[in-house]
């Protein structure tokens, strides 16, 4: 849409994205917010194209924003220039630095990594001997999984904590004992035992009353992080909570994922044991809409991501058409291809990367291997392609290696990719492609390998809805 069709009455939550006519792209958020209230951006009025900032009212002084003592420092007001939307990524450290710098002493205890996770399938598993749900064997059974593939961590979310005698609602459980469905003392060791983390759901309305009992409890129980979920406001009081429960986990060794969150702003510079957020419409939203397309994916990378790391939890390896797809609960599908979700662990950034089917649907299934391998950090990134709402192709280096994934929206394309962001010398690329079926069958996916130097371009077409992941490692020297 023009900046001129958002109107006073509009609120638009950041980061927003604009490019201007004949001129560069600009990217509008925010950094370092504590102590104050996320920004909004709404038309101004009597001023053409001109946008004015609202911030979010208190809860229960809808009249108030701030209250706070002078002297008072505000967040910063970012604004992210580029001839090129792909420059606008490539600048991903300006909303982290402008953060202040590490506060905690000791950061080796951190360990960014992929996790399994038990909710998306829903209850939903082939080939196990045991009743899927949250039960102590479905858990064991994720956790041996983590450790067949050398993931770090393993998140067990709702359920499994004990209810308050008043209900069963997830924001009454009491987070510091564990419920009569799960033996997790036995869950923890199991885990322990195969060197995996475990990491667990909670409301944050039970965050809020229980942390300071809680939380020196869950370094107690073995327990090596948190997913803290259902804030859904960045009014100041709860900012000040998201600071207040990472602060307090970081006492206790626990890393934080916030779900139902706000966009980040840089905290994770200040508090590197807060990993990741969602703050995103992601990969769940398939259970119950049509939402989550495509072209909502291409979108994505050149808003939402400039803020920061974003928890959209992919992993879907039941891909489904544009035709075939249907939203369901129970063993849900996503739309786009088997490639095009391999790509997404390139194109997001989140140092917490969730593999988010069921272990059945993973092993032994074409693909699996990059998932294996793909890391969650990075050393630097280059985006030699890219269109919003179009196409993107993301280049990622991790030690030697790089990393590259490509996804386009349900219109097929050729992409032609300069690889001048290897380094020198010749590199062994493995490359999982769309298939020949795949515009039939979204889980068709073809995997080549090739010799490539920086000077060459790979060449790849992307069926509707689809993408392409490539790993490309330095070849041995020539004896």
């Amino acid at each position: 849409m023009a900046l001129g069709e958002i109107n006073p009455s509009s609120l638009v939550g950041m980061p927003l994205l604009a490019e201007v006519q004949g001129g560069p792209w600009v990217a509008i958020t925010e950094a370092d917010l504590e102590d104050y209230a996320g920004t909004y951006l709404t038309g101004a009025r009597h001023v053409p194209n001109g946008l004015a900032t609202r911030l979010s009212p208190l809860l229960d002084h809808p009249q108030q924003a701030v209250v706070a003592s002078t002297p008072k420092s505000s967040p910063w007001r970012v604004l992210v220039v580029s001839a090129q939307p792909g420059g606008l990524i490539e600048s991903h450290d300006l909303v982290l630095n402008l953060n202040p710098p590490c506060a905690l002493a000791d950061t080796s205890w951190i360990e960014p990594g992929k996790t399994a996770w038990d909710w998306w399938s829903g209850d939903y598993a082939t080939g196990v001997d045991f009743k899927p749900g949250m039960n102590t064997e479905t858990l064991e059974h994720y956790i041996q999984f983590s450790a067949d593939h050398h993931l770090p961590y393993m998140l067990i979310d709702a359920g499994w904590a004990r209810h308050s005698e008043s209900g069963h609602n997830a924001d009454e459980a009491d987070i510091a004992h564990w419920g009569d469905v799960v033996d997790m003392p036995a869950v923890i060791a199991f885990a322990k035992e195969r060197h995996v983390k475990v990491l667990l759901w909670m409301h944050w309305r039970s965050v809020e009353k229980q942390m300071i009992e809680a939380f020196p409890l869950f370094e107690k129980w073995g327990v090596s992080g948190i997913k803290v979920d259902f804030m859904n406001r960045d009014d100041q009081e709860m900012v000040n909570f998201y600071y207040r429960v990472t602060r307090e986990a970081a006492k206790y060794h626990l890393v934080v994922d916030f779900h139902g969150a706000f966009k980040p702003t840089g905290m994770r510079r200040t508090y590197p044991n807060q990993l990741t957020r969602e703050g995103v419409l992601g990969m769940e939203y398939n259970k119950w809409s049509f939402r989550d397309t495509p072209y909502h994916h291409l979108i994505l990378p050149f808003t939402r991501m400039l803020a920061g790391p974003l928890d959209y939890t992919p992993g879907c390896f039941n891909n489904a058409t544009r035709d075939q797809f249907e939203p369901r609960n129970v063993n849900p599908m996503c739309q786009g291809t088997r490639a095009h979700q391999l790509a997404m662990y390139v194109v997001y950034f989140s140092p917490l990367q969730m593999l988010s089917d069921y272990p059945e649907s993973y092993d032994h299934n074409p693909g699996m291997d990059f998932l294996d391998q793909v890391p969650t950090v990075w050393d630097e990134t280059r985006v030699p392609l890219g269109d919003p709402g179009e196409y993107i192709a993301v280049a990622r280096k991790k030690g030697d290696a790089w990393y590259l994934g490509a996804m386009t929206d349900w219109t097929p394309r050729d992409l032609d990719i300069p690889l001048s962001f290897l380094g020198s010398g010749s590199y062994q690329a493995r490359v999982y492609e769309d298939g020949p079926n795949a515009a039939q069958n979204a889980t068709d996916l073809t995997i080549r390998n090739g010799a490539y130097r920086a000077a060459d371009h790979l060449t790849v077409h992307l069926t509707q809805g689809g993408g392409v992941a490539a790993t490309f490692t330095p070849a041995s020297a020539s004896p």
